[in-house]
This record gives structure tokens, C-alpha cells and sequence, in this order.
């Protein structure tokens, strides 16, 4: 990889194409046969492992859709499980081939990091779980609280800038990996347990008695959480964005894994994202059904919210913000044309 980032800048230098500079990732991935996909460690309803190690999530979803989309095989992915202190320097240093770890989309990560934000497929915001018996209903009675949280993550940011405004003291306990966080916290060695708030519901499930905690109502920052890939690599970053976008597309023109096939003979908007007319695809690396497999393999955007973190999952998550923009919410796609 550091021969291909070198090949990109001496390319630029003496005039090549775009095309030909930025090529890479997706050669890469095509020659081996799968995608490498950095995950979490395990965290319910995003990126998490069954017993017998098979992966499923809303993140683990994009990284099966990519697959779909270059190799028309969801099941052609290796997950890679990193802690939030691990994953930049996997995917910088070409380890994995995608992030789709819960991961903040920020300006230092989009610009310092050498990596681009392909999308947000979860549109998140830091809240707080505290145990009942502590007596507190608001983030606000939080003065002198000792909090638990995952080291290396905007959280600890958020949480001294929150704390600091408010003009509270507090102790921060950080620990690298997430179950760390949540054992410690189960096992009474701070107050609080602060994460985006999805990670709360999800961990939450980890408690030995989750019937004991709450999580207050203060939101605190705003984390929009999205697959990442490495800068300098174009054709890799527009195919990852536009999965995640085809999936959006697809929720918004009634286009489901069930309907698919009968939807090629739909509307021109439907022939385009499936295919059936242009060259979409083609014009991403891949071929013209890239789409059809997406949604037929993994779903549409709102089959992917349901079955890992909607209303009726453990987690039991509305859709709020994370609704299309013509049903109240925030989530919106390009068109394909």
C-alpha cells in the first residue's frame, strides 16, 4: 500500500490522470476476493458476533452491501475487530480496506488523518447512563461524578468540554476496550457510563440487571457515524459512498430485497439504480446490477435499521432523525442519473 500511496503522488506530479493515480483498493480487493472490513469488538445491533463468529450489524450490513456490490456475494467479507484506539492506524497503514466501526465523523478525522467519511449511516449524539438508585434525572446533577468511557474517542472530549460549561468536576475512568468500559461500570467503580447514546441501548444489554439503569435525557454533541476508507483512492471512496447512498435511494422509491426482481421492470429511477438502463456501475468499477445486489443480498437502508436496531430488536430504536428527509428526518441520498 505505501508503494501504491507513492505511485499516487509521483503520478500527480508528472501529470497522469486522475483515474489512473487514485486506482488501487478496489484492484486490491478484486485480486484477493474479499473485502477487509475493520469492525467493533463486539457491540449489539452494529458490529457484533454470534458464538459461532458469524458478524451482523448495521456496520457489518455496509461492509456485506460493498461486497455485494464488487463480487454480487455479501458473504465475501473478513471482519477485523478493533478497538477505538486500533482503528485509524489499521485502515491508514492498509490493514483493512474499509472502517464501519461506530465511528464520528469529525473535521480533524476527514482532514488529518489522511482518511475520508464515505457517508453517515447512523446519525448519533453522546448521552449518559447512570444507575436509578443514584437519585439523578438530569446530566446536570452530575457534579463530582466519576464517568467510565472508551479512551481515544471524541467522547472524552465531549464530556470535558459538557462538564466544563456546566461548571461541574468530574473524574474520567477510560479504558481501551468497550466491554472494559461497561464491566467496570457494571461493577461499580465510577457513576457514570457515557457513550453515544445507540452504545448505551446497546450496552446496556450487558448489565447483569439493565432494569437498575437509565439513560438520562441530555444529548450532548452531535455524532454522525460512518464508514471510512483511506484519501488518494477516488474510485474506492465514490463505490463505498454510493452503497451507502444506493441503499437510502432504494428505502425512499419502495425498492426492498423482496421486490427487487419485479422493480427492474419499474420506473426509469428504478431501472437506473438496478441497472436495467446506464452505466452506473460501470462507472463505479463494477458491474451495472451493483445496486440490485446490494438490496437484493442486504436490503434497503430501513431493512438494515430494522432488523439491527429498530423497535423491534432488543435495542428497540425509533427511527427519529435517522428517518428519510420526507418522513421526518434527516437522511437523504443523491439520485442516481
Amino acid at each position: 500500500m505505501k508503494y501504491k500511496l507513492l505511485s499516487v503522488a509521483l503520478g500527480a506530479a508528472i501529470g497522469f490522470t486522475a483515474s489512473a493515480a487514485t486506482a488501487g483498493t478496489l484492484d486490491d480487493v478484486k485480486k484477493k476476493g474479499f473485502v477487509q472490513c475493520g469492525v467493533s469488538q463486539g457491540l449489539s445491533g452494529f458490529s457484533n458476533p454470534d458464538a459461532k463468529g458469524n458478524w451482523s450489524g448495521l456496520d457489518v450490513d455496509v461492509c456485506r452491501a460493498v461486497a455485494a456490490a464488487v463480487f454480487g456475494d455479501d458473504k465475501k467479507v473478513k471482519y477485523t475487530p478493533l478497538s477505538a484506539k486500533e482503528r485509524f492506524t489499521a485502515l491508514q497503514s492498509g490493514e483493512i480496506d474499509i472502517l464501519s466501526r461506530n465511528t464520528t465523523w469529525t473535521a480533524t478525522r476527514d482532514t488529518a488523518l489522511g482518511l475520508n467519511f464515505a457517508g453517515v449511516n447512523y446519525y448519533d449524539g453522546q448521552g449518559f447512563m447512570v444507575r436509578k438508585d443514584l437519585g439523578v434525572s438530569s446530566a446536570l446533577e452530575l457534579n463530582g461524578a466519576s464517568v467510565c468511557t472508551n479512551t481515544g474517542t471524541t467522547t472524552e472530549l465531549n464530556v470535558a468540554d459538557y462538564f466544563r460549561e456546566n461548571k461541574m468536576k468530574y473524574e474520567v475512568i477510560a479504558f481501551e476496550k468497550a466491554d472494559e468500559v461497561i464491566q467496570a461500570y457494571d461493577a461499580g467503580r465510577c457513576d457514570v457510563f457515557t457513550t453515544d447514546a445507540s452504545g448505551l441501548y446497546a450496552q446496556r444489554l450487558k448489565l447483569q440487571d439493565a432494569s437498575k439503569h437509565i439513560v438520562l435525557p441530555e444529548i450532548i454533541s452531535k455524532e454522525p457515524l460512518g464508514p471510512v476508507v483511506r484519501q488518494g483512492d477516488d474510485q474506492w471512496f465514490n463505490l463505498v459512498k454510493w452503497t451507502v447512498f444506493a441503499m437510502v435511494n432504494a428505502e425512499e422509491m419502495g425498492v426492498t430485497s423482496a421486490n427487487v426482481d419485479s422493480k427492474k421492470a419499474g420506473s426509469p429511477a428504478d431501472k437506473r439504480l438496478l441497472g436495467v438502463e446506464g452505466n452506473f456501475g460501470k462507472n463505479l468499477g463494477v458491474g451495472n446490477d451493483w445496486a440490485y445486489n446490494i438490496v437484493k443480498l442486504v436490503g434497503n437502508y430501513a431493512e438494515s435499521f430494522n432488523r439491527n436496531v429498530g423497535p423491534d430488536t432488543p435495542l428497540g430504536i425509533a427511527r427519529g432523525v435517522n428517518a428519510l428527509w420526507s418522513k421526518g428526518g434527516i437522511q437523504y441520498a443523491p439520485p442516481i442519473r
